[in-house]
């Protein structure tokens, strides 16, 4: 088991390198294949009067002039030992882990990035809980009554929340409810109106993915339910309860899992539409607010740290699976 789990950390470790040279290319080494120089891409940093200069200084800000080689190696190595910039004046110096630095609003990215985590953590942990039970539930119920009034209706039910993307459920939700007021409350300030003002965005959130969990559920409980093992079950006498739980439902949460696993880690990278919508200081509407205003370092910040979200996801999948079913350690 140990064995196992170091194999998936050193995978993971590998697949977020790869995610950094990936983030790293898309933002740097792209725009130089498409023709763009050092000056032309610190110009985007520079304000209405972009003299040599001021271009010159945002050039020694980046590293824009070095070879790609060097500037992706201090790009990783920030990450890990932290980095020093230099605006043509004076040194800044970031902290690690340098996710880099914001010259937009003259702040390192990390702090940034760990000051809006927490409502973003905060509406996945809520929507993915919501979305996961009622959208399981959902589905058995649907597959033990099949054909049945109950199964009909979750199944509507099922296809509106495909259909409705969350702009459209959110600002619905609040009409309903007369609560227009969907403002972020700090957990241990006051845990009760956390959860009180985060309640609309959690159910907006989770409609739409307890839809679609409630269609697999379904469809994974009928096929268990035609497998062998279970008529083998039912023909032994066991209670039909059991074989519905343990049996039927065991087989068809394999794939819940992994699908639970990179949904809730997608979510943690950002919920963009519902922060957007909700106006939620999370790290979706940093990422909206960072690419209107060309501060290409947080948005390579939320992109890493999203990434790092679903391997972490993953892995814990691949863990769970492991513990579950021990043939998957020979994988």
């Amino acid at each position: 088991m140990l064995t196992y789990i170091v194999r998936r950390l050193l995978a993971a470790v590998g697949l977020l390198l790869v995610v950094t040279l990936i983030t790293f290319w898309i933002f740097y080494i792209l725009p130089l294949w498409a023709g763009q120089t050092p000056q032309s891409l610190a110009a985007a940093y520079v304000g209405k009067q972009q003299d040599p200069l001021a271009l010159r200084a945002v050039v020694d800000r980046f590293g824009f002039d070095k070879p790609l080689f060097a500037q992706y190696f201090d790009y990783v190595i920030g990450i890990v030992h932290g980095r020093t910039y230099s605006d043509g004046v004076s040194l800044i110096h970031c902290n690690a882990p340098c996710f880099g630095y914001s010259f937009k609003n003259y702040e390192q990215v990390w702090p940034t990035l760990l000051s809006r985590a927490p409502v973003t953590v905060s509406i996945a942990l809520g929507a993915g809980v919501l979305w996961l039970v009622f959208g399981v539930l959902s589905g058995v119920i649907s597959a033990v009554r099949k054909g049945s009034i109950a199964d009909r209706v979750s199944m509507g039910i099922a296809l509106a929340g495909v259909a409705l993307p969350v702009y459209f459920v959110g600002p619905l939700l609040e009409a309903l409810t007369g609560r227009w007021n969907t403002t972020y409350v700090p957990f241990l300030s006051n845990p009760f109106q956390w959860a009180q003002h985060l309640s609309i965005p959690w159910v907006a959130l989770a409609f739409g993915y307890a839809a679609l969990y409630a269609r697999m559920t379904r469809a994974g409980m009928l096929d268990a339910l035609n497998e062998d093992f279970v008529r083998t079950a039912r023909a032994k006498g066991v209670r039909e309860r059991k074989v519905l739980y343990r049996h039927a439902l065991r087989s068809a949460l394999t794939p819940i899992i992994t699908i639970f696993g990179m949904d809730l880690g997608a979510v943690l990278g950002g919920a963009v539409l519902l922060e957007v919508t909700f106006s939620l200081p999370g790290l979706g509407l940093l990422a909206i607010n960072s690419i209107q205003q060309d501060d290409f370092p947080v948005v390579m910040g939320v992109t890493l740290l999203a990434a790092f979200f679903i391997v972490v996801a993953n892995i814990v999948v691949d863990v769970f699976y492991a513990v579950v079913d021990p043939r998957v350690r020979l994988a």
